[in-house]
């Protein structure tokens, strides 16, 4: 078995058995591995975001949150490549990691063999983009809570011709264009509500101040006549 189906298979033990815990060597015997390498498998699956708790002592072991992961799901091949094609487009975004995680838990709850699949389907697949260093990977992850804790947020900025400033920001939302992300907030520096393209946003610091309840409405920022803002539907 490789370590994909491992850890696929490794997150289905732990669902069947919840909420009953499973020792690393009960895990390790099961899968013929190690105690060791069954103990980076569980990290990696930490690390992804499935909701896998560890107690320690002689009684401890390994259990899973049934209520936060998904059950086997009937995403064809061609689905999950789409729902990746889609997630891609997040690239850049205050919500990178979150799309990331996301792509990672459907793949896991699939058919190993459809999972199989999909990765062999992605890999004839390719992007054009441009040569280019990223900003700084920090910046979105701060953003999103920014927005999401409704925090102020301080941005060192530098705008198209150049020039660097830095400013305190009430956040509100995120707008994207076809290439690009925006932050969009209250600048106190300017007085009015702004919009910040996020690859130009050189360092992001949240404050310990709540910022005020703001609307998309009221900063009635710019945009292009021959386009609207319309919001992201979960349907």
């Amino acid at each position: 078995m490789n370590r994909t189906d491992r850890l696929y298979a490794m997150v289905e033990e732990l669902r069947a058995c919840a909420p009953r815990r499973l020792s690393a060597r009960e895990l390790a015997a099961r899968f013929e591995v190690s105690v060791r390498t069954v103990e980076r498998d569980i990290a990696a699956l930490q690390q992804a975001g499935v909701p896998i708790y560890a107690d320690v002592g002689r009684a401890g072991g390994y259990t899973l949150d049934k209520s936060r992961t998904l059950p086997p799901l009937n995403f064809t091949p061609a689905e999950a490549v789409a729902v990746a094609i889609t997630l891609s487009r997040a690239a850049g975004s205050p919500y990178s990691r979150a799309a990331r995680t996301a792509l990672h838990k459907i793949l896991s709850a699939m058919p190993a063999p459809d999972g199989a699949s999909a990765r062999d389907l992605a890999d004839r697949i390719r992007f054009l983009v441009p040569i280019a260093s990223d900003g700084p990977a920090s910046v979105p992850a701060v953003l999103e809570e920014a927005v999401a804790a409704r925090r102020v947020v301080r941005l060192l900025y530098v705008n198209g011709s150049g020039t660097t400033s830095e400013r305190d920001v009430e956040p509100v939302a995120f707008t994207a264009g076809h290439r690009n992300w925006y932050f969009l907030g209250w600048c106190r520096l300017r007085g009015e509500g702004r919009v910040f393209r996020i690859d130009r946003i050189r360092r992001a610091t949240l404050l310990d101040e709540t910022a005020p309840a703001r609307t998309f409405e009221e900063l009635e920022c710019d945009r292009p006549a021959d386009m609207i803002a319309r919001s992201l539907e979960l349907v």
